[in-house]
């Protein structure tokens, strides 16, 4: 058995004294373990960072063994992410998601959706919206997908400001007023898929996928949601906090 593909890293471990095992998102694979000699030396280790990208042949007796990568470096980010402490919990945070879908299952729109957060997750004003529309993906991919395009009620598309906790379907502002203390608000920039969105709707965001992350991926599992989605949401409001200028300095 062979194959070839370019492969996202997620995660790497060291498998004795100079081999690693590669954990790779690809598109036509999915996610996808191997083998790789040398993985854990001085050459490769730099290549085998979460979010950079190889190409990558993998070749196995058969199908269902674990199999040996050879790898080679096509997009080598990981070094950007070090003094950026939101991307680098970004990163793991994503990875983490992208665990939650079996092993060797393609997932083509998750692997170009990561490929997209990851090119940008440097930038922080765009990180956290990013990341919260790719959480929506993979409770989409995984068949708890929301429905935000119009109202659970009446069917219409305008103004949608709520999410139902039962049923995962928008809910507008005149249908949802009578029971607004029992609905999710839902941040316009979901509503409507427009762009820049203020903090506050990017917390609203993360409130509500981690809503449904919690019910219906990790508490049926056993799980708390992610630590690091808590650090990454921390370090994103540290950084911008310090982004806005200095009132004081400004009169």
């Amino acid at each position: 058995m062979q194959w070839s593909e370019n492969g996202i890293v997620l995660g790497v471990r060291r498998h004795g004294e100079a081999n690693a095992i590669v954990e790779l998102m690809t598109r036509e694979h999915g996610r996808h373990l191997g083998l790789v000699r040398g993985g854990a030396g001085s050459r490769l280790r730099p290549v085998l960072q979460p979010g950079n990208v190889v190409s990558a042949t993998w070749r196995a007796r058969l199908d269902e063994h674990l199999g040996q990568y050879t790898v080679e470096g096509l997009r080598l980010r990981a070094a950007t992410f070090l003094p950026l402490p939101h991307a680098l919990y970004g990163v793991t945070h994503l990875a983490g998601l992208v665990r939650l879908l079996p092993e060797r299952d393609p997932h083509p729109a998750v692997h170009d959706a990561l490929e997209m957060v990851l090119e940008l997750i440097g930038d922080p004003a765009r990180a956290g919206a990013l990341v919260v529309r790719f959480e929506l993906l993979i409770l989409a991919e995984l068949g708890f997908g929301l429905d935000l395009t119009t109202c659970a009620a009446t069917g219409q598309s305008a103004d949608l400001v709520y999410v139902s906790p039962k049923s995962g379907r928008a809910v507008s502002r005149a249908a949802g007023a009578a029971w607004h203390d029992r609905l999710l608000p839902l941040p316009a920039f979901l509503a409507e898929d427009r762009g820049a969105p203020s903090g506050a709707e990017v917390n609203a965001g993360f409130a509500l996928t981690g809503f449904f992350l919690a019910r219906h991926l990790f508490e049926p599992r056993g799980l708390a949601l992610p630590s690091a989605r808590a650090h990454f949401l921390k370090a994103l409001a540290h950084r911008s906090d310090h982004a806005r200028p200095d009132q004081s300095q400004t009169k």
